[in-house]
């Protein structure tokens, strides 16, 4: 878990809604360099997932279906400590931003696991689900799957070597669906394909625009 605590907090107007931003969608989509960019810019705290600390996942990536319940659960206790600790007072002094959403947890499961064993996760999912906090809003990036694929194969990562095309495929279409109905905090859904958070600070200026004049439960946002 990471998590920075500053020491004083100026939000720009319009932000100041939103304590709690989760910053979702598939592999290569760019959530965490999202994630890290508004943190910086409201003087939040920074929760990120840690996926090197799952010592399931290399072998995950090489026999998806020998170790994907013992992958899986081990992420679902990690984000439920990560997402509870935000239910303690003093990480809502500041504005939290973190790089995943604890709901969507359940699509990785449903896509890689039996459904013997997809039924007991989705009992304990269920048990440690209400410990968690509902974020103020979510940011689902989306990318065709093409890009994806694309970003994936080109940042080159030994552990994902293995990632097919047809599970991103899969795994792009589980989120399209899922938040094509998601309603349980204000949604922002952005078309990351033409933006780069990271080295085109543009972009991201828009992106603040965006986030600061939302009036609806459910908004969307592109550029050319």
């Amino acid at each position: 878990m990471t998590v920075n605590r500053p020491s004083e907090t100026v939000l720009p107007t319009g932000l100041e809604r939103f304590r709690y931003i989760a910053v979702e969608g598939p592999i290569a989509v760019g959530k965490t360099t999202l994630a890290k960019r508004l943190a910086e810019r409201v003087g939040g705290n920074l929760l990120l997932e840690d996926f090197e600390s799952n010592p399931f996942l290399p072998k995950f990536y090489r026999d998806m279906s020998r170790w994907a319940f013992a992958t899986q659960m081990f992420f679902l206790f990690q984000r439920v400590g990560q997402a509870a600790d935000l239910k303690q007072r003093d990480l809502f002094d500041h504005p939290t931003v973190s790089d995943f959403l604890l709901d969507k947890d359940p699509l990785f499961a449903r896509l890689t696991l039996g459904d013997e064993e997809y039924q007991l996760y989705q009992q304990v999912y269920q048990h440690l689900a209400p410990q968690t906090s509902t974020p103020d809003l979510v940011i689902y990036l989306q990318a065709p799957a093409d890009a994806l694929i694309e970003r994936v194969r080109r940042r080159g990562l030994d552990m994902e070597r293995q990632v097919s095309s047809e599970y991103l495929y899969r795994l792009s279409a589980l989120y399209a669906d899922y938040f094509h109905s998601y309603v349980s905090s204000p949604l922002l859904i952005v078309n990351s394909e033409n933006l780069n958070f990271a080295d085109h600070p543009e972009d991201f200026d828009y992106l603040l625009e965006k986030i600061t004049s939302m009036r609806g439960q459910r908004e969307f946002f592109s550029r050319g």
